[in-house]
């Protein structure tokens, strides 16, 4: 018999979950255990911030997208492919590419419906307070204690861009969310 190996499926955008589910589904009702072995929606877990309440959340790391670990034969494709949700395997034509191990690797995520949610990387999401023109105090690092003018927000960085002044002169420097505290 051939060798599992992970392929990625292109879905609906949010029909992810569902067509993990009629897959196992299907799976479970047409026996086919030895053929499918795992679909998977990788997840990580994010920390939200908002008015300094931290929640923890999962989000899809990959929105439309589904990873199955399978045996790729005609009833495996025929029933992934046919499945409600699918548009197709990620691969040229009609013809799907597995995932390479280091593909597998760079993902970050252990490939397991099992695994504990703590194995989740967890990258906080900070939402600043702060405006443009306001003055904040730096918390660490090299410019620690000094005070600078905001001058930018990026929210997709999380960092502030705020002018110190340094030898007389104002300076840019860019600084992440929970490295400084307005004033």
């Amino acid at each position: 018999m051939d060798e599992a190996k992970w392929y990625v499926v292109h879905t609906y955008s949010g029909y992810e979950n569902k067509v993990k589910a009629n897959i196992k589904k299907t799976v479970e009702n047409r026996n086919l255990q030895d053929l499918i072995l795992e679909v998977v929606v990788p997840l990580e877990t994010v920390v939200e911030i908002k008015n300094g309440t931290q929640k923890a959340a999962d989000k899809k790391m990959f929105p439309g997208y589904v990873l199955i670990n399978m045996v790729m034969n005609d009833d495996s494709w025929y029933v992934v492919r046919n499945t409600r949700g699918v548009t197709g395997f990620v691969g040229p034509g009609s013809k799907p590419v597995p995932l390479t191990p280091s593909e597998i690797k760079a993902l970050g995520i252990t490939l397991s419906d099992n695994k504990d949610k703590n194995e989740q990387k967890e990258k906080p999401i900070i939402h600043f307070n702060g405006k443009v023109g306001e003055q904040v105090m730096i918390l660490s690092g090299a410019w620690e204690n000094t005070v600078g003018v905001i001058r930018d927000i990026n929210e997709g960085k999380q960092c502030l861009t705020i002018n110190v002044e340094m030898f007389g002169r104002e300076t840019p420097v860019e600084i992440g969310f929970t490295d400084v505290k307005l004033m």
